[in-house]
């Protein structure tokens, strides 16, 4: 009888290891604990980790402030209380002494694995009119269109449905200009020394967006574990140019701009951006200005994930069409540089909503 419940309880056991070793973890993820509520006050967080971003997140919060009078006053109590725990220099468990509580955002799977992509913005060498290989437009939001009629398809825009007065500028790579669409913004570079301009998002067609990316990985032309920006631009840098405009026309979904004369970057809420402190959420689950403690996962230059993590606190300014959800998206900075950092993150952390009682 004894020899019939050790092998039974050794049988459940390795059942166990097995399920355990078969969750996925190349990505950030961590099962510890499993959630019942979208949001679980939690009085203490077993992580050593300090704050690496505590300059930046004055300056951000300074940045609100300064911009948006409403938006700051609105969470002037919790910005308060972080910059007076921020002054004694005390650990993310001293929280609750100066009256912040943390609730665990309960993640995707249940288990707090909150995704992470990241975004940035770019810098795309334009010219005002068409010339040599300047040739892809970027446009501005039509207006002349009757009330709840849909704008037309991406395919419709490439074949020049609209008229050449919405064009804003021509850029010399349509995958460039997608790119910008997926950020949301860009500085544009008209040569010549001339200084940066700013184009900010101005709307889109109002058709569903669809994820190119998992278009590729539903085609088996890339596997889903080495997804990210980089291997959408490898890809497309070894196809046609009417094989990359038939991938990106089966994304409906197109964006407009504005011409701007704006030096920085600014986010949904109408706040310039600090990288790596920004982030675009839900509003839906996520308020405007609300911050939130980030554990986000360390990757090394190939964007190999290395089984470390830094603790952020980060500020909710920026939406976007593909953040639904449990889902955080990162701002990474402007230039190449951020758009490589900014293209490998597509992993998991753990979040904290921080509240003031």
């Amino acid at each position: 009888m004894k020899k019939k419940i050790v092998i039974i309880f050794l049988s459940i056991f390795s059942i166990f290891i097995i399920s355990c070793k078969s969750q996925t973890t190349n990505q950030g993820q961590q099962y510890k604990k499993k959630f019942k509520n979208d949001l679980t006050e939690i009085r203490k967080i077993n992580i050593k980790n300090q704050i690496i971003n505590s300059k930046a997140l004055l300056i951000q919060i300074k940045k609100i402030k300064v911009s948006s009078p409403r938006l700051y006053f609105k969470n002037k109590i919790i910005y308060q209380a972080i910059e007076n725990w921020l002054k004694t220099k005390s650990n993310i468990n001293d929280f609750y002494k100066f009256g912040i509580h943390l609730f665990q955002m309960k993640g995707v799977d249940n288990y707090g694995n909150v995704k992470i992509s990241g975004y940035y913005t770019p810098i795309i060498k334009a010219k005002k009119h068409q010339q040599n290989n300047f040739i892809y437009p970027i446009y501005s939001t039509p207006y002349n269109v009757k009330k709840h009629k849909l704008l037309p398809k991406r395919k419709e825009i490439y074949n020049g449905i609209l008229d050449k007065k919405y064009i804003l500028a021509y850029s010399n790579s349509l995958v460039d200009n997608f790119i910008m669409e997926i950020q949301g913004s860009a500085f544009i570079d008209y040569g010549n020394n001339q200084p940066l301009t700013f184009f900010s998002y101005s709307g889109n067609n109002g058709w569903p967006y669809k994820g190119i990316g998992q278009i590729l990985i539903n085609r088996g032309e890339i596997q889903k574990k080495n997804m990210s920006m980089q291997a959408i631009k490898t890809w497309c840098k070894k196809h046609t140019i009417k094989e990359i405009r038939n991938l990106f026309e089966e994304n409906k979904s197109f964006v407009f701009f504005k011409e701007t004369k704006k030096t920085e970057v600014y986010g949904a809420s109408a706040v310039p951006l600090i990288e790596k402190t920004s982030i675009a959420v839900d509003n839906s689950i996520i308020k405007n200005g609300s911050i939130i403690l980030l554990q986000i996962p360390l990757l090394n230059k190939n964007g190999i994930f290395i089984n470390k993590y830094e603790m952020r606190l980060v500020i909710a300014l920026d939406v976007g069409g593909a953040i639904t959800g449990q889902h955080f998206d990162v701002y990474e900075g402007i230039g190449e540089k951020a758009g490589i950092l900014a293209g490998f993150y597509n992993h998991y952390g753990y979040a904290w909503i921080l509240n003031k009682k």
